[in-house]
């Protein structure tokens, strides 16, 4: 009986025109689709990095490696703007060898180093391996606009281009964009992605569960570290976002100042709206990435940064003074790789602000082990939390993360204090071995 009545529902919408809503293609149609439709096209090389250097040897280009995790939604428009070759794009991409890489297995991590909680990311280079700048920026889990832009990526190429014109008598001012050599050479190389991952894809099978994503390398260099109790500031608050500095810049332009923010480290400095930022600590940038680079290779220590800004047409150099443990002001709760941070941490919990006043909300508590360390505590969502061991009302997840893996250790008792319904209740859980 059912099976008749489904017939006819489906004859009927066929004789009456309906359409059925089309399926999404699933995570494996769109990588897929995507090698199928790129190599058909033949304007960008498909994750050959050796074919782009050996062709940039050979035609004198530099080179441009766009990697982007293809099922990740977020950063899709800017994306689909620059593989789509936009008007904008179209006679500035043409100038490099372009390459797309979508998975980071076999990957040079002694070339590569970016913020690997991006799900897109740009390396702009010699054929000689010399970076001349990167592009890519987020800081937010959904919202990018704030960070990057079509304009802003083709002033970055323009960028480039006159520092490719110009190596390689400007080697020596571009080799501090490079980065000393990683513990793990390629991301399978990693302990905990050892026993998964090849260095190649699966076309033959499945070659979604094949792929080594971005992410996955700084959850592996977490793992290490926690296992080390050698989990630095550097590790736990990779890449600053320049506006913990108080410095806010144009996404749609070479760094330039939209504002600085009262009182903060850059406004203390001199930046004015308007500066360009040409170069910091001697290295010259094409974008908010590189000022990023720059910060993640400077130490959590108290230091000072140079840098050079062009204000009004005239060169004007400015010092910022960067106060021990300036690195925690940066909020790490949107990067992918904090969720197993978050396991380990915080017994799987999410915490939000709440806007109901003090202490932190409970927005999510893992259901299923090794991630329900808090629900089997008595842990709920909606729970508000009031103290965590010995920081009380707090207003900032990384806090939290930070203070379980940098101060305590495997095996201590962390106490809570929620609030639930008008009562208090005290609970705790029990650090886990990562």
């Amino acid at each position: 009986m059912i099976r008749q009545v489904l017939a006819t529902m489906l004859l009927g919408g066929l004789l009456t025109g309906a359409v059925l809503p089309p399926q999404k293609p699933t995570r494996e149609d769109q990588v897929r689709n995507d090698k199928k439709k790129l190599e058909a096209e033949g304007y960008w090389l498909y994750n050959d990095l050796p074919r782009a250097f050996t062709d940039a040897k050979a035609s004198g280009k530099p080179i441009v490696v766009v990697l982007r995790c293809i099922p990740c939604e977020e950063c899709v428009k800017l994306d689909d703007d620059i593989i789509e070759a936009d008007p904008k794009m179209k006679a500035l991409l043409e100038q490099f060898v372009r390459v797309r890489v979508i998975a980071t297995n076999g990957l040079d991590l002694s070339l590569f180093q970016y913020d690997t909680d991006q799900s897109f990311a740009v390396f702009l280079l010699n054929a000689d391996g010399t970076v001349y700048g990167r592009y890519g920026t987020r800081s937010h889990r959904t919202e990018w606009q704030g960070d990057v832009s079509v304009e802003g990526m083709a002033k970055a190429m323009e960028g480039a281009l006159a520092l490719h014109k110009n190596y390689p008598k400007n080697k020596a001012q571009l080799a501090a964009k490079r980065g000393a050599a990683p513990a793990f050479a390629k991301p399978e190389l990693f302990p905990s992605l050892r026993a998964k991952y090849t260095p190649f894809l699966n076309y033959e099978g499945k070659v979604v569960p094949s792929c080594i994503h971005c992410h996955m390398i700084s959850e592996a260099q977490h793992t290490v570290a926690i296992q080390n109790r050698q989990l630095t500031d550097a590790l736990l608050f990779p890449y600053p976002h320049p506006k913990i500095l108080g410095l806010i810049l144009d996404p749609k332009e070479r760094p330039t100042v939209l504002r600085t923010e009262p009182g903060s480290t850059a406004a203390k400095a001199g930046f004015l709206p308007g500066d360009v930022v040409q170069a910091l600590e001697g290295q010259p940038l094409l974008s908010l990435a590189d000022i990023q680079w720059i910060l993640n290779t400077t130490p959590a220590e108290g230091t000072t940064l140079k840098a050079s800004v062009l204000r009004a047409g005239k060169p004007k150099l400015l010092t910022m003074t960067l106060s021990d443990g300036w690195r925690r002001r940066d909020d790490i709760s949107w990067r992918a790789s904090t969720w197993g941070l978050r396991r380990t941490a915080l017994g799987g919990m999410k915490l939000d602000p709440n806007p109901g006043g003090k202490g932190l909300l409970v927005g999510h508590v893992g259901q299923f082990g090794p991630h329900d360390l808090a629900k089997r505590a008595g842990v709920v969502k909606g729970d508000i939390l009031m103290s965590f061991d010995t920081l009380t009302s707090p207003v900032r997840e990384s806090d939290l993360i930070a203070h379980a893996l940098q101060v305590k250790k495997p095996g201590d008792t962390i106490p809570l204090t929620i609030q639930r319904g008008g009562q208090t209740l005290n609970l705790s859980f029990v650090l886990p071995t990562p």
